[in-house]
């Protein structure tokens, strides 16, 4: 079974990124985006999450699977290889940096606190970048 989760790491906004702070994704009612689903799930409940939970959730919620069937469709998604929370926009258009804590659990910070440069800059985690919306 593969997994997307990290511990003691913390993602930092993607080099071609604009945001100079973390805003909220704009929500739709009748269809959430991935980034406004992502960013509710982290953003409400910091730490309470790993990043598998995250991708899951969201995938599912938006396909409509049932929470009866999710325990063997989860089982099913993570078959295969998935995108990490490197991946979503938080990190490339929305200003988010995500911090997973030494027990994979996940929780966002914007650009512009203390606590975002504070991750950025400790020498005991893992800082990796989003990936970047361009390839140039």
């Amino acid at each position: 079974m593969h997994s997307t989760k990290y511990s003691d790491t913390f993602i930092e906004i993607a080099d071609d990124s604009t945001a100079v702070q973390g805003v909220p994704p704009p929500e739709k009612e009748d269809n959430p985006s991935v980034a406004s689903r992502t960013w509710r799930m982290i953003f409400e409940q910091p730490y309470a999450h790993t990043s598998d939970d995250v991708i899951f959730s969201v995938w599912a919620d938006r396909q409509g699977i049932p929470a009866s069937n999710r325990a063997a469709a989860r089982e099913e998604f993570f078959s295969n290889g998935r995108a990490c929370l490197r991946a979503p926009d938080l990190g490339k258009k929305y200003g988010w940096g995500i911090h997973y804590n030494e027990d994979g659990r996940v929780a966002a910070y914007g650009r512009e606190t203390d606590a975002y440069r504070a991750f950025a800059e400790a020498g005991e985690l893992k800082v990796l970048k989003a990936m970047r919306s361009s390839r140039g």
